[in-house]
C-alpha cells in the first residue's frame, strides 16, 4: 500500500499546505489511507488536527498512521486521540 509521507515540520504555519498536498495524494489511494509520520521532528497540535481531518475525509474513515514519533503519540494521548494510531498498532 502506498504511503503519503508527512514532512519533517508540521506546524500551524505549514499545516494548510501539507493538508492540500496530503488530500490530493491520498484521494488516489484505496482504503485505508496510509500516512507515514516517521519524518516528523518539529510539530505542534496542528499535526493532530491534520490527522483528524484526513481520517474524516478518508473512505470509511480509515486512516493508517505509521511510524508516529513517541512525542506525537504522547500529544495524542494528552488530547484523548489515541485512536488515531489504532490501525498502526494492529500492524505491530
Amino acid at each position: 500500500m502506498p504511503l503519503y509521507a508527512l514532512p519533517a515540520e508540521l506546524t500551524f504555519d505549514s499545516a494548510s499546505g501539507v493538508r492540500r498536498l496530503a488530500l490530493a495524494a491520498l484521494r488516489t489511494q484505496t482504503t485505508p489511507w496510509a500516512v507515514d509520520a516517521g519524518a516528523l521532528t518539529h510539530f505542534d497540535s496542528s499535526a493532530l488536527a491534520l490527522l483528524l481531518e484526513l481520517r474524516r475525509a478518508a473512505p470509511q474513515e480509515q486512516l493508517d498512521v505509521r511510524a508516529a514519533p513517541a512525542r506525537l503519540s504522547d500529544l495524542a494521548a494528552a488530547y484523548g486521540l489515541e485512536f488515531l494510531f489504532d490501525a498502526a498498532a494492529a500492524h505491530s
